[in-house]
């Protein structure tokens, strides 16, 4: 890079570092304030900072691996986890659902579920140590690919026996952890606002720049990684490579990393049930902290509208990197690995100047990401550990103290952990399919079961996370769909065992969750013990809510393709996804936006 661009990303660190900062005091008042925000921030910069939060360099390292060695197929791999799918679930009913319990984590939600006895401190804790041990490999992942992206730039050495990737990351994070650990989610938030801005000026160029200079030729090559490590070049044709529409099978060679994914037809319906399970359960860490922090139902709704809005920008900004690799590596020889194409491109085909915004943009979203993370994490620590079984009686000195030495702890974990994975692709994989599907179950059974109770939750979450360890040290090799079912069968398992295992939870407790929460599922003994009129109304939201997921769903998918449809020059696919998407856009309005309510009567 130049000194020009040196300058650029140089300004954007310490103005982040300012920013966060600023918010110091207003954050340090309590932890509602430091985790929270005292539930004040507006639903838009909730919204917007979730889009910074999503946009990482990892996953969009990763996603443009795909795209450029499959193409537009390219983009169903990533319905795993990098189309952030759950998002339409979070928009209809899981955000408002999650918003209603006024806790400040996932794990002190168990409490509202199952009662304040043994079986739901059980639960509390089993969810706050599994979510702390997920929080630890996402900091992994997101140093394994900001990493490989900012040392591509900076040029940094490695050292004391440690690679440069590993410093180049160290050094980001330290960056990152300065606002972080001094203003919480008040500058979590405003940052990845600010953040937001850079990240979406970065995009419209390179979505322009692509559009209008880099022109597909009809028969190219792509690169796919090889199982023992290598690379192997492949050719295709233009057409092959821009089609919207996915085919059956794949046909890597068998020697290709990407040969797990040849039976392609099943592994986009093994995804999609996959994000069904995991879209109506929910999720954790600091995607679904901006609900537990936003006003009210209709702000929830008006959040997660306006952020997957803004996420849809990432999939054209996805398809124009990898279309001007294609363009560069027909020139000059094909990309060897596909992680790199984002740095490559970056560095080779982006002007002296805009180089530096992008380069600021991308580390912004490396940043963003990070910091949610971290922050989201350490409330598990500090509110479900420390302050209910270690110190119940801290004061808010201590409590903050901890805040931010355990935001620490974690990020060196997470740092360590780095040295042990090879790519990006092979942290990601293992997080989405085995140790995210060890949580899936009891994580959706919570809201649908009444009989479920907290051995159930923490006997499946306990099965799900070790058969995710000793897959990973046992069968590292096998399909995602292969280790999904490990992991998740072993859970279910476990909800069933720890369920049966000890009476149902407290009656008078379930009555409260249901009235506040207002779920649909198998809740008939508890439904019987509800007013006939609020049951009318219950009755309604949630038959309008299931319909509204079911549109949802595929516009959401939609979306995403179209913009990559416009980038790609595909107009012939691009004229039909447009109007499926006029047509969706207007049923969830009539059957979904119009009834968005600021609150709900909870008796």
């Amino acid at each position: 890079m130049s000194v020009l661009d040196y300058s650029i990303v140089v300004t954007y660190l310490v103005g982040m570092v300012v920013i966060g900062l600023y918010f110091q005091r207003r954050a340090s008042g309590s932890i509602d304030s430091y985790f929270l925000g005292k539930r004040t921030i507006p639903w838009w910069a909730l919204g917007a900072s979730g889009m910074s939060s999503n946009l990482d360099i990892s996953g969009t390292m990763i996603n443009t691996a795909f795209v450029f060695a499959l193409g537009a197929s390219g983009f169903f791999i990533e319905i795993r986890g990098g189309v952030t799918l759950i998002m339409a679930f979070l928009m209809i009913f899981q955000g408002k659902w999650n918003r209603r319990a006024l806790v400040m984590t996932l794990a002190e939600w168990m409490h509202f579920r199952f009662g304040r006895d043994k079986q739901g401190d059980v639960a509390r804790l089993i969810a706050a140590l599994s979510i702390l041990i997920m929080t630890i490999a996402m900091i992994t992942y997101f140093a394994i690919g900001s990493g490989k992206f900012v040392g591509e730039f900076l040029g940094i050495p490695g050292f004391w026996g440690l690679p440069s990737q590993f410093w180049a990351a160290t050094l980001m994070i330290v960056l990152a952890m300065i606002y972080t650990v001094a203003s919480g989610l008040y500058g979590v938030i405003w940052t990845d606002v600010f953040q937001g801005l850079l990240i979406f000026g970065t995009i419209i160029y390179i979505c322009g720049l692509a559009f209008f200079s880099f022109n597909l030729p009809e028969v190219f090559q792509i690169s796919v990684p090889l199982r023992d490590g290598g690379f192997m070049a492949l050719e295709t044709t233009r057409e092959a490579w821009t089609s919207m529409i996915p085919s059956w099978n794949l046909n890597m060679p068998a020697e290709s990393a990407y040969s797990i994914y040849n039976l392609f037809g099943i592994a986009i319906l093994f995804y999609l049930i996959k994000v069904i399970l995991e879209g109506s359960g929910g999720t954790s860490q600091y995607m679904i902290q901006r609900f537990f922090a936003s006003r009210s139902d209709r702000e929830s709704g008006l959040l997660s509208l306006f952020w997957t809005f803004l996420l849809s920008f990432r999939w054209p900004f996805i398809a124009a990197i990898a279309t001007m690799g294609v363009v560069f590596g027909s020139q000059q020889g094909v990309i060897a690995d596909p992680e790199t194409v984002l740095p490559v491109v970056i560095n080779r085909l982006v002007p002296i100047g805009i180089k530096g915004f992008l380069v600021a943009g991308l580390m912004a979203a490396a940043m963003s990401t990070f910091d949610s993370t971290v922050n989201a994490g350490a409330a598990y620590w500090v509110k479900d550990i420390y302050q209910t079984y270690l110190n119940p009686k801290a004061t808010e000195a201590q409590l903050m103290k901890h805040s931010r030495w355990s935001s620490v702890i974690i990020v060196v974990l997470g740092l360590g952990f780095m040295l042990l994975i090879n790519n990006i692709n092979e942290i990601w994989g293992w997080i989405t399919s085995s140790l995210g599907a060890g949580l899936l179950i009891p994580t959706m059974l919570r809201w649908y079961w009444w009989r479920m109770n907290g051995y159930g939750f923490a006997g499946g979450t306990f099965a799900g996370m070790v058969a995710a360890v000793f897959q990973r040290i046992f069968l590292p090799d096998i399909p995602e769909y292969f280790a999904f079912t490990v992991a998740s069968g072993a859970s279910l398992i476990g909800v069933i065992i720890g369920t049966y295992a000890a009476k149902p939870t407290d009656e008078k407790v379930l009555l409260e969750f249901y009235k506040r929460t207002r779920p649909f599922g198998f809740w008939g003994p508890i439904r019987k013990k509800i007013a006939a009129e609020t049951m009318v109304e219950i009755n309604k939201e949630n038959k309008r809510d299931i319909f509204s997921t079911i549109l949802a769903v595929p516009w959401q998918v939609v979306l995403f393709l179209t913009g990559m449809a416009v980038i790609m020059k595909r107009w012939d696919e691009f004229g039909w996804l447009l109007i499926l998407l006029i047509a969706l856009s207007v049923g969830l309005y009539f059957n979904w936006f119009r009834h968005l309510s600021t609150e709900v009567k909870m008796d």
